[in-house]
């Protein structure tokens, strides 16, 4: 699904095509492609509330993964989704949008690290930065009671029924093979490309050593981690503020306007000293009051 930034549709209200109204052209606007977590789909209520956070200041494009939703064939739990990635990111350029960056959640936070290295050298369907929210750093972890319960329903008979009735997601039935790039092996493929690292501290399926593994992997001043007090897991955990966070640091990095103020001018990228560069990572906790 393409929405285009609510800016540049005439009264905001999402309806109208690319470059509608008087707000920038898309050559000119990034676009945002939002990659779901595993058992989520386009018309999920979290990924619908991240598509219209971020487009209040950008374009955005939603889409299944294989075997999630309406999508045909089976998950493959992060492996052959990058394709679906790629595919996606070279729709969204097919608008005439210049910069794309992709935002990722638990399994599709690996999805867009690893796209993001195995597609750095194609024009046509990289990405221009990455944001990870709540992804793993390596395959097989079962630390968690939840994901040792993934891991059931993903290598199971049984669980693959339970996945596909109780959870409408449809699992492929082999094991990978091979086995493909971890996400913390990918990291360092993807500079210069910057990469943002989201993770909450009460995070049920993959503790904070994950986050930091995949933050401390980037060259120096490539990666930035973001470690999040309350928050859980992936999509449904991502509150808001924190979504508007994370549109402000995209458009930071790609250096197109920020959401419109209440007086209908666009707040334009400034560099915060708090949020960015420097060293390899740095842990920024969430702003309160």
């Amino acid at each position: 699904m393409y929405e285009p930034c609510t800016a540049d549709v005439p009264g905001g209200g999402g309806t109208g095509g690319p470059g509608a109204g008087p707000g920038l052209r898309p050559a000119e606007r990034t676009v945002v492609v939002v990659a779901h977590g595993f058992t989520g789909s386009v018309d999920r209520p979290a990924v619908r509330r991240a598509a219209e956070v971020f487009a209040r200041s950008a374009a955005v494009v939603t889409f299944s993964f294989r075997g999630h939703g309406a999508s045909g064939g089976r998950s493959t739990v992060g492996d052959r989704e990058v394709l679906d990635l790629a595919a996606a990111v070279r729709w969204a350029r097919s608008f005439g949008h210049r910069r794309v960056v992709t935002v990722g959640f638990s399994m599709g936070g690996s999805v867009v690290v690893r796209h993001a290295a195995l597609y750095r050298d194609r024009p046509d369907a990289g990405t221009d930065a990455v944001v990870c929210v709540s992804g793993p750093a390596r395959w097989y972890y079962r630390g968690t009671a939840p994901m040792r319960r993934l891991h059931w329903v993903v290598t199971r008979r049984v669980g693959r029924v339970v996945g596909r009735y109780g959870l409408h997601t449809r699992i492929y039935q082999h094991d990978w093979d091979p086995v493909p790039l971890s996400p913390v092996d990918a990291v360092p493929r993807i500079a210069p490309v910057p990469l943002l690292v989201v993770h909450g501290d009460q995070d049920p399926y993959f503790p904070l050593d994950h986050p930091r593994m995949l933050a401390a992997a980037a060259p120096e001043g490539a990666a930035e981690l973001w470690i999040e007090p309350g928050m859980g897991h992936a999509e449904n955990a991502a509150a808001e503020p924190l979504l508007a966070r994370i549109a402000a640091w995209v458009a930071d990095r790609t250096g197109t306007p920020r959401e419109p103020r209440a007086d209908g001018a666009f707040q334009h990228p400034r560099t915060d000293p708090g949020r960015g560069g420097g060293a390899a990572a740095r842990e920024v906790p969430e702003e309160r009051g």
